[in-house]
Order: structure tokens, then sequence, then C-alpha cells
């Protein structure tokens, strides 16, 4: 049985990841979960957090899109070794206010995994390592043998934040979505199969046919002139996106904001406007339990249909973390712990 673990640990923006060793926890608490990671992918966000464009806690271990299998569960585990599963970014008390109102994607005591400045007693809880210890308050889904790895491993973040996005946006027969990355493409797709017609605004001509593959009817460089959308979903976090899907709307559409996870300009509103045409306006920002199950659910059935497997490239070592995070074709590079 093995005794040893590896992660690799972030000492700040500029610095290199130091691959570093701590001995297994076999010794688990009530609910936690040990899992030995499949497959990590690299996500937008720990692109930015390691070039100094997002603030994060140093020394940690970065890295939230992953797969594994269960190797030990403590007493009361939800799911028993040998199983595959995908975990939530957040962990959360069940307890406070937040959490009793459904929100435990916004638990007053929140730890988000991948994100945690560094225990070094209790180091494994950021996806770039060899192992995780997943605590009885992060949602689990298990992943069906059907699904590969590199479908899966995003799941975990962009997949069921997608998902989180459509629960919020209603139903839709026009649908518009800006931004054609990881997210917007698997929106494109989840939408699609729901029978909407789906516009996608991307200026990348690669992203603009990959949004074609994923089932867009339609892919403009902008959202200028665009009217009547029941539902428009913004990924990109460009403020004049947001402005754009807004004067797309027709009545009773609703505007999903999810891509603005970092401070920029503000963006007018007309509130006649949203009075008179009954807009809604919603933010999403992580998810909950059932947007995590809900993505596997979505990939079990689609991942054949639409090529998300072309999505992730590469299977970079911990020991050259640093070559995952160049910028590549595909949309995710993956490592290979």
């Amino acid at each position: 049985m093995e005794s040893l673990a590896h992660y690799a640990r972030w000492d700040g923006a500029g610095r290199p990841f130091t691959v570093a060793t701590t001995p297994l926890p076999w010794e688990l608490n009530p609910g936690e979960l040990l899992v030995a990671i499949d497959l990590a992918t690299v996500c937008g966000s720990d692109v930015h957090t390691m070039s100094g464009r997002r603030p994060g806690p140093a020394p940690s271990v970065l890295g939230h899109e992953q797969v594994g299998t269960v190797v030990a569960a403590g007493s009361g585990a939800r799911v028993e070794p040998g199983r595959r599963i995908i975990w939530s970014v957040t962990e959360s008390c069940g307890q406070c206010d937040r959490c009793r109102r459904d929100l435990p994607q916004k638990c007053r005591h929140l730890r988000k995994f991948g994100h945690e400045p560094l225990d070094e007693l209790r180091p494994l809880f950021g996806g770039f390592a060899t192992h995780a210890l997943i605590g009885p308050g992060s949602a689990i889904a298990v992943v069906p043998d059907s699904v590969p790895d590199e479908v899966a491993a995003p799941a975990a973040c962009a997949t069921a934040t997608v998902m989180a996005t459509v629960a919020a946006s209603g139903s839709a027969g026009r649908a518009l979505i800006t931004g054609a990355g990881m997210l917007g493409l698997t929106a494109t797709a989840v939408l699609a199969s729901r029978g909407a017609t789906v516009t996608v605004v991307d200026p990348d001509p690669v992203r603009a046919e990959q949004a074609r593959r994923f089932g867009a009817a339609e892919v403009l460089t902008s959202a200028a002139g665009v009217r009547d959308i029941d539902v428009a979903i913004e990924l990109s976090g460009a403020a004049v996106a947001v402005e754009g899907a807004l004067a797309s709307l027709g009545v009773g559409g609703t505007l999903v904001l999810a891509g603005s996870v970092t401070p920029g300009p503000a963006v007018g509103i007309d509130p006649e406007r949203v009075v008179r045409k009954l807009l809604t306006v919603t933010g999403v920002h992580n998810y909950r339990p059932a947007d995590l199950q809900a993505g596997v659910d979505f990939l079990a059935g689609a991942h054949e249909r639409f090529p998300f497997a072309e999505l992730v490239e590469g299977r970079h070592p911990l020991g050259r973390l640093e070559e995952a995070f160049r910028p590549g074709k595909a949309p995710r590079q993956a490592v290979k712990p």
C-alpha cells in the first residue's frame, strides 16, 4: 500500500511549482474520503491565480477540476472505496443560515477546494496532487465508466457551473451565449440538446467553429442587432458583452451573469425597460450539489454526441506543471499526477 502522496505547492505569482510529499492519511475522520486523482484539468481561474491576475493564498495547492478513485473512506462516508467520483469546488457546513436557505455554495464557513492556504499537516486540498482528502461537506457525484477522464474532470467546475446557469435561466426557445470558452461551449451543448435555437457570440474564429460543433445554430462576432432572446447567458465577463446580452432580451427574457468574476466597469441598466419587458437579471457563482450531479448526468448522455474530449489536451506530470499553464489549442490542459 502506498505511504506517500505528492502535491504541487504554489508559492506565489511568478514562482515555479515545487513538488512536495506528505504521508497518506489512512486514518480518516467520519465522512472523509481519500481519493487517488486520475486526471486534473487547469481551469481559467487557476491560470489567473498563477499569473497574479486573481488573488490567491500562497503557498497553496491549486486545481479544482479533477476525477479520481476512492481509496479509503471514513465511517459514514457516502461512497465506498473503488468508486470513481468528482467532487465540488465548495465544502459547506450545512448548518448556517445560508446553507439552510439552499445557498451552500455561499456558506458562511465555506472552504474552496484548490483555493485555500496550504495546511502542511493536511495539504491534500487541491487537484494538482496524486491524492485528495475530501470532507463530508463536499458534494460528490459518481462517474459512470463510460465517461472518459478528460470529459469527467472539468465537470467539477465548468460543467457544474453551466448546469447552475441553465437552471437559473428557465426555458428557452431562443438562447444567446456570449463567450465560447469551455463554459460557453458546454452551455451551447446543454441548451441545444434541450431544443433551444442557440446563437453564440465570440470573435475568435476557432471558437466559432467549435461552437457550431457543439450545437450553435448561429455564431456572431457581437450581439449587436440580436433581439427577442428568451435566455441570455453571459460567460465572457466583458462589459460590452453584458450590455449586448441585456439588450438582446425580448419580453419575459432572462439574463444570467456568470462570467463577471473579476472587477470591471459598471454597466448601465434602463429600469423602465426591465419593468415593462418583465426582464430578469440574475447572477450565478459556484453551484449547488444538484448541479454537480446534473453535469455528470448530462455528460454521460451527451459526450458521444458532442466532442467534449477534444476540449482537453496534454497529460502533464506534476514535475512539469508549468507546461500545463501555457496556452494550447484546447480550452483545457490536463495534468496526470
